[in-house]
């Protein structure tokens, strides 16, 4: 953990006379230092929650209530009660606000557990939290999101409090005011003084709001309301003295700063490009629906798509384009160039959402190309002074990946495919990544695939080494890397496929002293010691170990896609052929419904002992770990029982 990074803030505000109560944020929706980001908007939880001590779920020190999450995070209010009784509960208590009060407690940190689907893998390997509940919230000491601090204590005990207000020696008290902003830590002055007014403005704004309501019932302030108007009064006059120093500085870098180089003349004149904010997918999904919708007329269907020129106008540059034939000696013809953008929005979009998407350094090669391989090593031993050494060889052999096609066709309603709204749009597109999607997968990992000369490659674990797996996962991953070493193959970079539930199983497991036995592994997968792990349905009760490095793979890059309405198909994923009396055909035309069939050329072939599986894995969770009236809860920050995780 980086500590140069941690901060944290105590803000005294004001004096109860009655409890002891601190406020501030719980979360934001910043980069913690673990990677992960929370989305506030995505949160739920029921108040109040308990307020714990380092995530000790043995140890609760108060309550908490969480305000409405926001899009710029979630505050709260927390209560520690003031015990009277002597004993273990009463010493706890005072020793969390004393750590508090002394500053030494100045960060906070939330306990959840996420919800189905709703963690996303970031580019960088952390987690987006889109969805997920808190359970708890606990003092600790360096918490991993920097933002979430405590801003304010209030308290019957005034010696403490009182101590750094010079008031009393003619001095005026002035508070710490924090802008209200997603990003204090890297702002310019210019946006630093725009989140200064903002904040005011909001201040202010609450100034008014309690005159407002006084003025109404034709009363002067109550104590608690004159203690919040004279609290914003200072923060106002704070805030206002800081602009000033702002507006200062801003003069002294104007002054100081230097005329920026005169840009070189460049030759050519410069490309701009202007992208636009759909979806990935979009386009393409569009180009196929605009020619469902006209029959296949390509002008209708490019007038049909000015609909979307606002947003996609490569659509019907694309379809345009189609009409007009062209040469490859024509530079004028622009349609290869759009239709390769339409092919790569989508499979962009579709690689992610694959196993073999996810899968990192796989061996890339062309079609039809012999890739060299090497079968065995030459022999060596010890030689004696003046002895003749022994002559050795090498061992090759050439691999070859032959062109095949993985298709797949989608049936979807007349209705929907005219697209009445967006959300119908990412029905359609989803619905065409999905089907790809499963397909691919269970072709490249089931080991009932053979490879048919011709039509199709043998899935990786077709005819692999395999074993049972055990109840051990940790002996299982053991098990499987042994074999690699025996086999001469490095370890380095092996990625494991097995299920969600699997892999969900591995992340509740926690060692003697709670800590987790398989951190960054989740129901998405993750990363465990150097090793990759990859989540698909596809993989069963089967957990595959790979080196990408022996896999060779080869992709044209490009999804075809035609359509029809007249068509009669064998509405099953595995259809018979050839037919038989038996077959059952559905018409589109009679159902009202259009076909899309999407066409990739892909294949792959596995090296040698490159791969490996264990069958019948079902790791069981520990125990107590999905007991329903505790459910396990992750932590971010500090240290946690049970299955948890730093936030």
């Amino acid at each position: 953990m980086d500590l140069d990074r941690a901060y944290s803030l105590l803000h005294v505000k004001a004096l109860d006379a009655d409890q002891r109560r601190i406020t501030g944020i719980a979360s934001t929706p910043t980069l913690d230092r673990q990677g992960d980001i929370l989305d506030p908007t995505g949160v739920r939880f029921s108040n109040p929650l308990p307020l714990l001590l380092h995530h000790d779920k043995a140890r609760p020190v108060g309550r908490v209530t969480l305000y409405p999450p926001t899009k710029d995070g979630i505050r709260f209010e927390a209560v520690l009660p003031t015990i009277t009784e002597p004993g273990a509960l009463k010493d706890r208590c005072d020793e969390a606000w004393q750590s508090i009060k002394a500053g030494l407690l100045t960060g906070l940190s939330v306990g959840y557990r996420i919800l189905q689907d709703g963690a996303e893998r970031l580019k960088s390997g952390g987690l987006l939290l889109k969805s997920c509940e808190i359970c708890e919230l606990s003092l600790v000491t360096i918490p991993a999101n920097v933002d979430a601090t405590i801003l304010s204590v209030k308290s019957l005990d005034a010696v403490h409090l009182v101590a750094p207000d010079h008031s009393s020696q003619g001095v005026p008290c002035i508070p710490i005011v924090r802008a209200d902003s997603a990003h204090p830590m890297k702002q310019t002055i210019i946006e630093q003084i725009a989140a200064f007014k903002n904040t005011r403005q909001t201040k202010s704004a609450k100034m008014a709001d309690l005159m407002d309501v006084a003025a109404a019932a034709g009363v002067t302030l109550d104590d608690a309301q004159t203690k919040e108007y004279d609290g914003l009064a200072k923060e106002v006059d704070a805030i206002d003295a800081h602009l000033i120093r702002l507006g200062k500085q801003e003069q002294l870098q104007i002054a100081a700063a230097q005329p920026a180089p005169a840009p070189a003349i460049q030759a050519a004149t410069p490309i701009i490009q202007v992208k636009s904010m759909v979806p990935k997918g979009t386009a393409f999904v569009r180009a196929a629906c605009a020619k469902l919708v006209c029959n296949g007329n390509m002008h209708e269907a490019a007038e049909y798509a000015k609909r979307w020129d606002d947003s996609t106008p490569e659509v019907a540059l694309f379809l345009k384009a189609a009409m007009a034939p062209g040469t490859t000696t024509d530079a004028t013809w622009a349609q290869p160039l759009v239709n390769q953008n339409i092919v790569d929005d989508f499979i962009e979009l579709l690689r992610p959402a694959t196993i073999l998407g996810k899968i990192p350094n796989l061996r890339t090669v062309p079609f039809n190309c012999k890739v060299p391989s090497q079968t065995a090593g030459g022999t060596y031993g010890w030689v004696g002074e003046a002895k003749p050494k022994p002559v050795t060889k090498l061992a090759f052999s050439s691999e070859t990946l032959g062109i095949a096609k993985a298709a797949g066709i989608i049936v979807l309603t007349e209705e929907l495919v005219r697209l009445s709204n967006p959300s119908a749009e990412k029905l359609v597109r989803d619905d065409m990544v999905k089907g790809i999607a499963q397909f691919l997968d269970a072709q490249f990992i089931d080991p009932a695939v053979a490879a048919v000369a011709g039509v199709n490659p043998a899935s990786i674990t077709n005819g692999a080494a395999t074993a049972a797996a055990t109840a051990n996962p940790l002996a299982d991953i053991l098990g499987l890397i042994s074999h690699f070493a025996t086999a001469g193959i490095p370890v380095d970079g092996v990625t494991f496929i097995m299920s969600a539930a699997n892999a969900l199983a591995l992340s509740f497991r926690t060692n003697l002293d709670g800590s987790p036995q398989f951190p960054g592994i989740g129901i998405g997968g993750g990363a465990y010691r150097g090793l990759t792990f990859i989540t698909s349905q596809a993989a069963g009760t089967n957990v595959i170990a790979l080196q990408p490095q022996m896999v060779l793979y080869a992709d044209e890059g490009g999804v075809s896609i035609d359509a029809s309405r007249e068509a009669s198909l064998q509405m099953d994923s595995a259809p018979a052929s050839p037919a038989d009396a038996t077959t059952v055909y559905v018409s589109l035309w009679q159902t009202n419904s259009v076909g899309l069939r999407a066409e990739r050329f892909v294949n792959w072939k596995r090296i040698g002992a490159s791969v490996k599986y264990l069958t019948a894995a079902a790791y069981p969770a520990p125990s107590g770990a999905g007991a329903m009236d505790e459910p396990p809860t992750t932590a971010r920050g500090g240290r946690a029982e049970g299955p948890s995780k730093a936030s």
